[in-house]
């Protein structure tokens, strides 16, 4: 059996020195030992403090503590190795868990669990569908092609000898040599106009959408959202108890005029106008212009979402609609989780200067600052151009792998492919009347992970479909698992 310890020393009480009718301390040490093993609290193989270490913590002699252990290592409680001190024995004794058993606590009253409106709303939406692996995975990049010793040698470089002021508490904003990195880079990529004070670190694009729904709604503020739209803004407006309009889509990406017939009175617009999610068209240029009309006629805001906006494979990159916003009327949230790695957890805000108080008040209160570490190698990596690199060779993977799939799901005549020219994912639509969650849960039962596009509406989809990612799907995985999937169909 594995031994392992963390060093800590338990919790123990003890009532006195064994006056006044109280138990001898050996006793005492001995039942708490004896009950935190037998009720599981120390699991088998792990190490106990030594009788030195115990009686030094507990200001005691360490008599009572040897008595204690003995006992404990004669009825098989404990059992001691060399070079790995006292462990909890591997096997408990029979007649300790039989009397374990007949002394067994009563279980707990059943509470009715009372939880947030928001919580409740969050609830009631489609949970997300099982994946069981990597095939097809969305949002997933190839992560085997990731310069991990690149990365290693820059958290090394920032971890081995930090200054004392990057081990303290930070601003809410984050670090500001990260935000000047972050702003050159948008100005020069994407056309957003911004400067470092603007924006604010988060731990991904959803921890982002999170704070932008505490400081800018309030319950039952509307919010247009695009049908189909991305479910992860739906949980973070439904959480935040807004009440989400669901605005339909086209080739032209969000059909503004449907949104002034629903809701003209919005409090904010959700967008992914580069490559809108999960459908992939790109929000023209006559929307873009009606959307920031909107905006600054109803007092609106709108949240661009600029995911997967490095990956483009056909015409010219497509520029964010915060750079068209005269008024500064456009939240703009990225992230680097999807570009790097998801554990990466690193995203950012661009915040109009009217609302950067607010926000920086709202992140102080929820989580106080962003964590210093990653945002410092980050920036080196995006500095000395490791990143421009990176999302290069990647371009050029994905592109091989999007023509991979394509050419699969051509073969297959039930798909119909929906626009396919950015990002690390497409959307194959199903016939009429077939339940994309149902095929959705065969192909988590052949080890594919597959979203149904049902997952992404609000309302009933006028045609089902099936997300497929092929950012973190090789060759192989692409080949095996569109066989497996035109079998399931």
């Amino acid at each position: 059996m594995k031994r392992s310890g963390t060093g800590l020393i338990p919790l123990i009480a003890l009532d006195g020195q064994g006056l006044d009718g109280k138990a001898p301390l050996y006793r005492q040490l001995y039942s708490w030992f004896q009950h935190a093993i037998v009720e599981g609290r120390l699991r088998p193989g792990q190490r106990v403090p030594s009788t030195r270490a115990l009686a030094l913590e507990l200001k005691i002699s360490r008599i009572p503590v040897l008595t204690a252990y003995q006992q404990l290592h004669a009825e098989g409680y404990l059992e001691s190795f060399t070079g790995a001190g006292t462990c909890v024995a591997a096997s408990i004794p029979e007649e300790a868990l039989k009397t374990a058993t007949r002394t067994a606590r009563r279980p707990p009253r059943k509470i009715a669990a009372r939880l947030s409106a928001g919580v409740d709303a969050v609830m009631a939406l489609p949970p997300d569908p099982e994946q069981p692996g990597t095939a097809f995975r969305i949002s997933l990049p190839a992560l085997d092609h990731f310069p991990n010793d690149i990365w290693s040698s820059l958290l090394t470089r920032h971890a081995r000898h930090p200054a004392a002021k990057h081990l303290a508490y930070g601003d809410p904003m984050g670090d500001m040599a990260f935000r000047e990195t972050i702003a050159d880079y948008l100005g020069t990529a994407r056309a957003v106009r911004c400067d470092p004070s603007q924006i604010m670190i988060v731990a991904g694009s959803q921890h982002g959408l999170q704070i932008t729904a505490r400081a800018l709604l309030n319950a039952g503020d509307a919010v247009w959202m695009e049908e189909p739209g991305y479910p992860g803004a739906h949980r973070a407006f439904a959480i935040a108890g807004a009440r989400t309009v669901p605005v339909p889509v086209d080739a032209d990406g969000l059909d503004v005029e449907a949104g002034l017939a629903r809701a003209p009175h919005a409090r904010a617009a959700y967008i992914t106008p580069s490559h809108q999610y999960p459908m992939g068209m790109t929000l023209s240029a006559t929307r873009r212009m009606q959307l920031l009309h909107w905006a600054a006629r109803h007092d609106g805001w709108i949240i661009e979402d600029d995911y997967d906006s490095e990956y483009r494979y056909a015409g010219h990159p497509i520029a964010a609609v915060q750079g068209l916003s005269a008024e500064d009327r456009v939240i703009y949230a990225g992230t680097f989780s999807k570009v790097l790695f998801p554990a990466l957890r690193v995203g950012y805000l661009v915040i109009p200067k009217s609302l950067v108080a607010g926000f920086s008040a709202a992140r102080d209160a929820i989580d106080l600052f962003p964590a210093t570490l990653f945002q410092r190698a980050l920036a080196d990596f995006i500095a000395e151009g490791h990143f421009a690199r990176h999302v290069r060779r990647m371009r050029m993977l994905y592109m091989e792998r999007r023509a991979l799939l394509i050419a699969a799901l051509r073969v297959e005549e039930k798909l119909d492919i929906v626009s396919a020219e950015a990002g690390m994912h497409l959307v194959a639509l199903l016939p009429r009347g077939v339940d994309d969650w149902a095929i959705s849960r065969k192909a988590a039962a052949a080890g594919l992970s597959v979203q149904p596009l049902s997952l992404c509406c609000l309302e009933k989809p006028k045609r089902p479909g099936l997300i497929l990612g092929y950012g973190g799907t090789d060759a192989r995985q692409i080949v095996a698992g569109m066989r497996r999937l035109s079998a399931l169909l």
